[in-house]
Parts: C-alpha cells; sequence; structure tokens
C-alpha cells in the first residue's frame, strides 16, 4: 500500500510524524490532509535515506530548487556543487533536469548525495535515448517513455512532471485561439511535437493508468506539468491553459482513486491581477491538490 492508501485506513505512518515535527502540527492534521488530496508527501519507497517532505494546505511553502546540465555544459563535479549549495541555501526540494551527459549516471550521483526530495522530468531522458540512438525525438515510442519512468521509480526519484494535460483537446485550443509565445514549455512543446508528428494521442494521457500503477509501486507522487503553460501575460488565462487545467482536474482525481499522491503545476506568466484568480480556480478545479508554481 501507498501513504495515501494507508493514511485512509486511519493509519499514522513515521513519515506523518516526522513531517508533524518539522511542521508543528499534529500526525492526524497530516493524515487527513492526505485524505483529503491536499497534502502530499514527498518519499519514494526506494529513497529512505531523505526526510519524507509534506507539502500542502496548512503547511509552510516549500522551495525547490532546479539543477541539471545540458548537452553543451555536462559536468557532474558542477551539479553535485549546485546541488550542495541549493540544500545549503535551504532548498526543500531538488529537481534534476538534466538532458546532457550519462543522465542515469548524474541522476544516481545526485540521489546519492542528496538530503532532500528529488524530483525529474523523464520525458527530458527519454527524449535524450532517442537522440542518442541518432534519431528524432518523433521516433520516440510509448515503451520509450514509460521504460524511463520506471527506471526513475526504481531509482528513487520522489517525484516526477509528467505532461499528461496535453493532449488533442487542449493543443487544438492553444492552436485555434493562437498565442504570443505558443508552447513554451520544453516537455510540453516535446509532447505536442510527438503528438503532431505521429498523429497520435500523448500517450501519458492515453495510458495514463500504465503511468498511475508504476507510480503506486514505488509511491512516487505525480507532479502534473502545466506543458501549455504561457509563456507571455499576453496569453494568460486563456483557453488552452484552463482546458489543460480542467482535464488536470480529472487526471488527479484519478490518481487518488488509485492511491497515488498529486500536485499540479501552474500558472505560468500572469499578470499580478490574474495571480489570485488563478490559484483559485486551480483549487476549485483541482479539489485543493498542492500547486507547484
Amino acid at each position: 500500500m501507498t501513504q495515501l492508501e494507508k493514511a485512509r485506513k486511519g493509519i499514522i505512518l513515521e513519515e506523518m510524524k516526522a513531517c508533524a515535527v518539522e511542521e508543528n502540527v499534529e500526525p492526524e492534521f497530516i493524515r487527513q490532509g492526505m485524505v483529503d488530496g491536499n497534502i502530499v508527501i514527498c518519499r519514494n519507497v526506494n529513497h529512505t535515506a531523505i526526510k519524507p517532505l509534506a507539502i500542502g494546505l496548512g503547511l509552510r511553502t516549500k522551495v525547490n530548487a532546479n539543477i541539471g546540465t545540458s548537452k553543451d555544459n555536462n559536468d557532474l563535479i558542477a551539479e553535485l556543487e549546485k546541488l550542495k549549495i541549493a540544500i545549503a541555501a535551504g532548498a526543500d526540494a531538488v529537481m534534476d533536469l538534466s538532458t546532457g551527459g550519462d543522465l542515469a549516471q548524474i541522476r544516481k550521483a545526485v540521489m546519492e548525495q542528496s538530503t532532500v526530495a528529488i524530483g525529474t522530468v523523464p520525458i527530458y531522458q527519454a527524449a535524450v535515448k532517442v537522440l542518442d540512438g541518432k534519431k528524432a525525438i518523433s521516433e520516440m515510442t510509448t515503451d520509450d517513455l514509460f521504460a524511463v519512468i520506471e527506471e526513475n521509480g526504481r531509482a528513487g526519484v520522489d517525484f516526477i512532471t509528467v505532461h499528461c494535460g496535453v493532449n488533442r483537446l487542449s493543443v487544438a485550443a492553444v492552436e485555434t485561439q493562437g498565442r504570443v509565445l505558443g508552447i513554451v514549455s520544453r516537455g510540453g512543446s516535446m509532447t505536442a511535437n510527438w503528438m503532431h508528428c505521429n498523429h497520435r494521442e500523448n500517450p501519458l494521457y492515453e495510458e495514463y493508468d500504465r503511468l498511475l500503477e508504476i507510480a503506486h509501486r514505488y509511491d512516487m507522487v505525480l507532479s502534473l506539468g502545466d506543458g501549455l503553460r504561457p509563456g507571455a501575460i499576453d496569453d494568460a488565462t486563456d483557453q488552452g491553459q484552463l482546458l489543460e487545467l480542467i482535464i488536470l482536474g480529472q487526471l488527479a482525481a484519478r490518481a487518488r482513486t488509485a492511491g497515488v499522491q498529486v500536485m499540479i503545476e501552474g500558472p505560468g506568466h500572469v499578470p499580478i491581477t490574474e495571480v489570485e484568480a488563478n490559484i483559485q480556480l486551480q483549487k476549485k478545479i483541482c479539489q485543493g491538490a498542492p500547486f507547484y508554481v
């Protein structure tokens, strides 16, 4: 059973107790928040060396730091130094967004030296593997993508960003309404281009149950990515962004039913006058899920 499934049975886990001490709340507050879907605890079953991290309603705001190599700069020592600095500065979680070098080796080293929760974006690694094989990203197969997600779970990654809400309907909404900057999310643009080239639905949406099975196996938190987030304030709160959010709300409910914890990413670039409205929309549509801003 996952932590969420145990919480539903009324079980107070050691992870809940540890998070309660950190947050100065009662363990029951954490447990009930998990049951309600407005609190998640990030800790993969294979990553027990770190302290569990609780995120959500009634808890202090968490700060995530991004590190990662690129094709032009893939110095592992530099990434580990970034990790060290981020943790020393008080980061609660770190995402390894590497796209250059041996991504599995980089992730392994980061996880071995991290004392905080680690997140990844599996489609990056899947794309790099395809490119290393002298193929186009559009030639990536569904099995290629899910194999990397499985690998990340087995390696102990605590949360993964997956762009499940980028589907035919939401992409069509962006294209129909038009945007100043189009799709600015790297994972979102990869997914939309793959769909266009293959004349197929997004595998992460079409085979969402397969994703849930992997996340359940390792008790990974799903961070449902904002692949259609606006990259310019002129594009804020448009049809594509809102349709993706509605889809993510539906997928969040399915994840909870499957015993998988979930948080939602967003909203992207919005005018300051629309920040509050965007947060209220997310909370309403996604039933109070933690918001990864």
